[in-house]
């Protein structure tokens, strides 16, 4: 840790940094900062050692208000410059962890809780890693002040139907400035929708990652007078926006997800975590599509992966398993969105997938068809059943799910269900104008 520490001041004394921005989430993945001048390096180490006093309570799904005192420690693996900003301005970033004022780490913060999920595996000399596609729309507003998808482009558009280029190129550059290893860019199937995908990493890294890309994004295109949303579903009748997860355990260099001599090139420690996320796939549901927006995504007939099913290659099951094999052997689990929080998220998908592995849970046979195509009848012959409709269905399964509660912890359980109950109460008994347009002449 002290190298670590000594090798981030020595980068902010190199880069001229005369303010330093503290950041972490909240339980709904919501980023918070402060930020500080920069003072003398022993200011600055007792920083690294100390942390940061804040007031908990007023953080969404912390503490109550009389025990609100905690402490922000940033991690020095995080020092990162912030390309958004004037380079005059001398501005970097970390990301904290949260601690009790007994400084033992905060059982209501997110990344502490994927660290503590990720130290399960890591006693075992396990990685975990992750690689995410978030999708997002670039949105303009009409005359009327309607929000509208920034052009008419779909699946891999140029231009001029496709108006992205511009922005993809400018977020890829500033991008990496921040450490990303972009993949790929390119327009995406909806109108004004994009994705722009980076390289796999371990879990916390990656978590980190997703956090600062969406940061950055909204940032980097405010600069440009456009806005982006990370919103699942923000217009009606054209698809939403995901965030495809591929996974895969490591020990070393070995990839644990591959095996040359099976028949589909994948392990039995591969199928059995797939076993585990389908298995707790509704409770997961809550965690990685957690809005009542999200449900509007994961409907039939928007490429949405509502069925609890995997297939090889195949991209109307929940679970698809991509064509490379050896080191690239993973799976890709479909029903995530951008609105999620990546450290609960990942956690929890964690969680699910050891359990598949310890009690070794058998996915079952490949769906090697169109699942969209099958009639109800043909779904409950072959015994596919689908993903929560609302979020209501969600969090009451997330509710009867021991296995994601105890992952994620007490603290957090409690206050994500109960932050979801007031999310629905509040949508429900609002009247909207599709309502008033149908049922007003009654």
């Amino acid at each position: 840790m002290m190298d670590a520490i000594g090798k981030a001041m020595e980068l902010m004394n190199k880069k001229g940094i005369k303010f330093v921005r503290l950041q972490f989430v909240d339980i709904n993945g919501i980023p918070k900062s402060i930020s500080v001048p920069f003072g003398s390096d022993e200011e600055l180490e007792d920083m690294f050692n100390d942390g940061v006093l804040f007031d908990g309570s007023s953080v969404d799904g912390f503490v109550e208000i009389q025990d609100s005192d905690l402490i922000m420690k940033p991690d020095p693996n995080t020092f990162s410059l912030l390309p958004w900003r004037p380079e005059e301005s001398g501005v970097c970033g970390f990301i904290c962890d949260i601690y009790n004022t007994n400084n033992k780490p905060f059982e209501g913060d997110p990344r502490s809780i994927l660290k503590k999920s990720l130290q399960k595996i890591n006693k075992k000399g396990y990685n975990y890693n992750i690689g995410p596609e978030p999708e997002f729309f670039i949105i303009d507003e009409d005359e009327e002040g309607n929000f509208i998808p920034h052009d008419n482009g779909t699946y891999f558009d140029v231009e001029p139907i496709d108006k992205g280029p511009n922005f993809r190129r400018k977020l890829v550059v500033d991008l990496e400035e921040l450490g990303f290893e972009v993949e790929a860019s390119h327009h995406e199937v909806a109108p004004g929708q994009n994705e722009i995908a980076f390289k796999f990493d371990n879990a916390l890294k990656t978590a980190d990652a997703v956090i600062t890309f969406k940061q950055a994004i909204k940032a980097i295109v405010d600069n440009m007078g456009y806005r982006v949303t990370f919103m699942p579903k923000p217009f009606f009748g054209v698809n939403g926006s995901g965030m495809h997860c591929h996974q895969s355990l490591f020990k070393g260099n070995e990839n644990l997800f591959s095996d040359e001599n099976s028949e589909t090139g994948l392990s039995k420690e591969a199928l059995y975590f797939m076993g585990g996320l389908l298995k707790h796939s509704p409770a997961l549901s809550a965690v990685v599509a957690p809005t009542v927006n999200s449900y509007k995504r994961l409907v039939p007939g928007y490429e949405a992966p509502v069925y609890i099913a995997y297939g090889l290659k195949n991209r109307s099951a929940l679970i698809r398993i991509p064509a490379a094999r050896g080191k690239g052997t993973r799976i890709e689990y479909r029903s995530p969105d951008p609105s999620c929080n990546p450290y609960l998220a990942f956690a929890a998908m964690l969680e699910a997938g050891l359990d598949g592995i310890n009690n070794k849970i058998d996915p079952g046979e490949p769906a090697e068809f169109n699942i969209y195509n099958l009639s109800n009848e043909e779904l409950k012959e072959k015994g596919i059943e689908t993903l929560p409709a609302s979020l209501w269905e969600a969090y009451h399964a997330f509710e009867e799910d021991d296995v994601i509660i105890n992952g994620l912890g007490k603290h957090i359980s409690e206050k994500f269900l109960a932050s979801k109950y007031a999310e629905w109460d509040e949508y429900r008994i609002q009247v909207f104008g599709y309502e008033q347009k149908k049922y007003i002449g009654l």
